[in-house]
């Protein structure tokens, strides 16, 4: 096994977009997200993308017939749903919270101040949950 670059994510989400082309524009745009990496086949099809936020990465790519469809879809598939969220920690919640609303992310729960900080929920375009906020668990005392 070998050991990942110091700083560096060793947990990273992915996920399939019907446009991950436009998905990776809106990420950028909308969330903040920097491209790392993209790569696409001729006919426009991303095969593969790294988008980075601080220490952290989403992977991404097109949906798509191949191996791995019979367990992966998108959120258009189900009626809109998800099954699971990418949590994102923000330095400034209520300024990418207002960022996120004026360019059109539909908020699912609003920015809200809890006792361990502050999140929203919103989806993205393609309806996949995103749950942003200013609550680091790496900073939170362990559990006993």
């Amino acid at each position: 096994m070998s050991t990942p670059a110091a700083g560096s994510a060793t947990v990273i989400p992915t996920l399939r977009y019907r446009n991950a082309q436009a998905a990776i524009d809106w990420l950028v745009r909308v969330f903040g997200f920097a491209r790392k990496a993209v790569y696409a086949s001729d006919d426009g099809v991303v095969q593969h993308a790294e988008l980075t936020f601080g220490n952290g990465m989403i992977m991404l790519g097109s949906h798509r017939e191949d191996e791995l469809t019979r367990f992966l879809t998108v959120p258009g598939d189900l009626g809109g749903r998800s099954t699971g969220c990418v949590y994102v920690v923000v330095e400034n919640i209520q300024t990418h919270h207002d960022h996120a609303v004026a360019a059109g992310a539909k908020i699912i729960r609003p920015l809200k101040a809890e006792p361990y900080g502050s999140t929203y929920c919103c989806t993205d375009l393609e309806g996949y949950l995103w749950s942003f906020g200013d609550y680091d668990p790496w900073d939170s005392p362990a559990a006993a």
